[in-house]
């Protein structure tokens, strides 16, 4: 009997607490002054990550893509039978379906991301090309407490955190979120987390400044969101982008630096940037082997697995709930 379709997936919005310019401002009120990087995904921002992971210094998706290639079955194998799949941070969708093809008789699978039209995008894709499992997307901000969404009967759940976005939270951040999914798989569940391994200054500021400007258009796009979203009045052009290396807190960081003194308007708040001071919108940070292991088990996991690629730049884990 030829499998029975489930239909369109409807994108699940979860209202928040907080709105975003509140956010914003609190962000932009402090010293240093900060952005949350959640804000780079609108449409936008997820067309212009995708452009990123093509890029020839921006190592990280292919060296992921390498290990979960080479490592699907095994991870399948260590998953089991009957799996609800709940991705963090869905983005486009393409390292999902390694795992899809490869698990026995997957059950569900829950894409949660903020770029809610990405999202319906990829999620209408996903239900069509795997019929047999219920895709339940979830357009919701994953650093905050959520709901999963009801799960057939007896899948056990796994959580997929692909990417170096573990690195976007400060330590103690990482390791509250991470508590969160453990809480969220229960005690029988696992974590497949990507993790950015360290390595040398010079490799990871070309990552993060590419020689096309792509990454540098991703972080300007945040300032032309704001703009759009909530009522902001940036001057794009009168900031620039800048990333490096903090090698004392094994961290990318990147900026938007202004260009010149200047008063933008946000909202009712009016705010002062001096020329050179600049918005902080990212960290990514990296990880040795004691350190990531320092930070799964403070989180409530421990290592089942760790895979390399074969240039030592990244790291997967499967991690089963301690």
């Amino acid at each position: 009997m030829p499998a029975m379709r489930r239909g369109v997936p409807r994108v699940v919005a979860r209202p928040n607490t907080q709105s975003i310019r509140d956010e914003v401002l609190r962000g932009l009120h402090a010293e240093p002054k900060t952005l949350p990087p959640k804000l780079f995904y609108d449409a936008v921002g997820a067309e212009l990550f995708e452009q990123i992971c093509e890029l020839p210094e921006y190592y990280l998706t292919r060296a992921e893509l390498e290990i979960l290639h080479a490592r699907a079955g095994e991870i399948a194998e260590l998953a089991g039978p009957r799996v609800a799949l709940l991705e963090y941070g869905s983005g486009a969708g393409v390292k999902i379906r390694l795992l899809l093809d490869a698990l026995e008789s997957p059950a569900a699978y829950v894409p949660i991301d903020v770029s809610r039209e990405q999202l319906a995008r990829v999620s209408t894709e996903l239900a069509a090309e795997y019929p047999r499992v219920a895709v339940r997307p979830l357009n919701a901000d994953y650093t905050l407490p959520l709901a999963v969404p009801t799960l057939p009967e007896g899948s056990r759940r796994v959580a997929f955190f692909p990417g170096s976005t573990i690195g976007n939270f400060h330590p103690m951040e990482a390791a509250v979120f991470l508590g969160r999914v453990r809480r969220a798989v229960g005690k029988d569940g696992a974590l497949i987390l990507g993790a950015d391994r360290c390595k040398s200054a010079a490799v990871l500021n070309a990552a993060y400044d590419d020689a096309a400007g792509v990454t540098a258009k991703f972080n300007l796009n945040m300032l032309t969101r704001l703009n759009h979203d909530v009522g902001a009045r940036f001057d794009v052009s009168n900031f620039q982008h800048r990333a490096f290396f903090n090698s004392r807190a094994s961290r990318v960081e990147m900026h938007l630096v202004s260009k010149e003194a200047q008063i933008v308007r946000v909202g009712g708040d009016f705010i002062d940037f001096e020329k050179g001071e600049s918005i902080w919108t990212e960290s990514s940070y990296k990880y040795d082997r004691a350190r990531l292991e320092e930070l799964i088990e403070t989180a409530g996991f421990r290592i089942r697995k760790l895979w390399t690629n074969s240039k030592r730049q990244f790291w997967v884990a499967y991690l089963d709930a301690a």
